[in-house]
């Protein structure tokens, strides 16, 4: 009987078969009959398998038509906890499921540590994604590795914080200088104009957080009553802004205001003024909503806080990435908005939003 075409690629198999099939019927091997039927039935075997296993390692190695598709952004931020990333995270997850983009979020484990940002950059710029969102550590630090994307056509959006290059194609988040000079305006109208003032920043040198002290130090600078006695930067650690507080507490012990511009300072800086018996009577202008100053809040030791829009950071930050990655045109800044919320406005549903965002 003809064999048929597809049985061709086995010949060489069916061979050796038909070989042991004459010695078996000659008795010519030299080898037991039994042993030679075994060794039939394995070449006849041999083939099926092979044939199976390479359709198998075919069938694996396709990549679905619809994942070929998918858009890839990188999100490099600066700090991989904290309900204020972790809010951002959950915003660009949600617009990465409605644009049909795989989101890669990486972040150095230290705000501090720019040079583990540079090192991100690095390696995302060599998987070449579509797009990259950055929220710089350094303004200056993280220019010359963010102006290397262009080489490859790889467009930024800068978030949060913005970076020294100009081939970042718009920025996304809060208008810090103005809302430094927020925190400004709301610390004057409690403490008047002839009073002392301490600042507990983050990061010197982050952009976000020169224009919020610079929004600040430019709004009290109108009142030449008002002295600002001390800035202190603790690097977005909680425990180092605690210490550099009650130092600073200990030192100026007239001061009237205190101001801290970031959660994580908040969170350290609120913790000492209450420790010390300072709430109060320090009146303290926050930044961000942990749960640890809405607490402070409602017992009248933080007296409001300038809160932020994570949420439509991540969002807006992934949909202007994708624009970008279609080579569509971006106004070169996308505002989101802040809030100084205090115990007379923290019940309205626009604030509850803010105050109160689900986060996991």
């Amino acid at each position: 009987m003809r064999r048929m075409p597809a049985q061709q690629a086995f010949r060489v198999d069916d061979c050796k078969v038909r070989d042991l099939d004459q010695a078996v019927h000659r008795g010519r091997s030299g080898i037991p009959p039994s042993k030679l039927r075994r060794m039939r039935q394995v070449f006849r075997t041999v083939p099926l398998l092979f044939a199976m296993a390479l359709l198998v390692s075919c069938t694996s190695s396709v990549t679905p038509q619809h994942e070929r598709n998918v858009m890839v952004i990188d999100m490099i931020v600066k700090l991989d906890r904290g309900d204020y990333w972790r809010t951002i995270r959950m915003g660009a997850e949600v617009a990465a499921k409605e644009y049909n983009v795989q989101l890669n979020y990486m972040a150095p484990s230290n705000e501090n540590d720019y040079r583990d940002q540079i090192a991100l950059m690095e390696e995302s710029i060599a998987r070449r994604p579509d797009a990259i969102i950055l929220s710089a550590s350094d303004y200056e630090a993280l220019g010359q590795v963010t102006d290397r994307s262009s080489y490859y056509d790889i467009p930024v959006i800068s978030m949060d914080s913005e970076v020294a290059s100009t081939k970042v194609k718009t920025y996304v988040g809060t208008n810090n200088y103005e809302a430094g000079q927020k925190a400004a305006e709301r610390l004057v109208q409690l403490i008047g104009k002839n009073s002392q003032v301490g600042i507990v920043n983050f990061v010197k040198g982050a952009r976000n957080a020169d224009q919020r002290e610079e929004g600040f130090l430019d709004y009290v600078a109108r009142f030449p009553g008002i002295e600002v006695v001390d800035i202190q930067y603790c690097g977005s650690d909680e425990e180092l802004a605690y210490r550099l507080t009650k130092e600073m507490l200990a030192k100026y012990p007239g001061i009237d205001g205190l101001v801290s511009l970031s959660a994580e300072s908040s969170i350290g800086a609120g913790r000492a003024v209450s420790d010390l018996g300072y709430g109060g009577v320090v009146k303290m202008i926050t930044f961000d909503n942990p749960p640890e100053m809405l607490e402070l809040m409602q017992e009248e030791k933080v007296q409001a806080m300038v809160v932020q829009n994570p949420f439509n950071n991540g969002y807006l930050a992934v949909a202007a990435a994708v624009q970008a990655a279609r080579g569509e045109k971006l106004e070169d800044r996308i505002p989101t908005d802040t809030k100084l919320i205090d115990l007379d406005n923290m019940l309205w549903p626009e604030h509850q939003k803010l105050l109160f965002p689900f986060v996991q």
